[in-house]
């Protein structure tokens, strides 16, 4: 890589951090670019305008979730309630509220069809539930209960960005796959 390369990755990881500190993509390349350290006019020369920018700090933040929620971050034999559990603290955790708030935002974008991004953001969204159901197919065979898990997750999520209160969202989680865990063992 040299050093027009790296400069670049570099502005890039600026801007998806301007995005994460303003938990969205909505925002004008003026902001952007006070957020970053360069002149607008230099991101346009880099980058080509704000969605080429968007599409490139989405594609990194895919990126590092990927590399945050991994199979191997877990011990084998880890149970699902266990991983669950764990990923509920790390995604609760008050470092990962602009990341969550970015997420959303993408969310948004992806059920709202005339938005600009709209097809970027659904793609964004998709390859997320997949990413997180084949994670926790590791440690369960169960397709159906994965998706539901992963529904529940998700309203968690939005409960926890609106109240704040991530114990209620972790104990609702506790109980359901409990209630799981009983029916499991009663079918044996």
């Amino acid at each position: 890589m040299d050093f027009m390369d790296s400069n670049l990755e570099g502005i890039l990881d600026r801007c998806l951090a301007a995005f994460v500190g303003a938990g969205t993509l909505d925002l004008s390349l003026d902001k952007l670019a006070a957020g970053v350290g360069v002149s607008k006019r230099m991101l346009i020369h880099y980058f080509g305008g704000k969605a080429a920018i968007e599409e490139l700090a989405t594609e990194r933040l895919e990126e590092r979730l990927r590399a945050q929620f991994r199979v191997d971050a877990f011990p084998p034999g880890t149970s699902l309630a266990d991983v669950v559990l764990a990923l509920w603290e790390r995604t609760t955790r008050p470092e990962s509220r602009g990341v969550l708030l970015l997420v959303m935002d993408l969310n948004r974008r992806a059920w709202n069809s005339s938005q600009a991004g709209s097809d970027r953001a659904r793609a964004f969204y998709m390859e997320q539930q997949r990413l997180w159901v084949d994670l926790l197919l590791e440690f369960s065979p169960d397709r159906e209960l994965v998706e539901s898990v992963l529904q529940l997750f998700q309203g968690l999520v939005l409960a926890f960005l609106v109240s704040g209160d991530a114990d209620q969202g972790r104990k609702a989680l506790e109980r359901y796959l409990s209630i799981v865990e009983r029916h499991d063992r009663a079918e044996i």
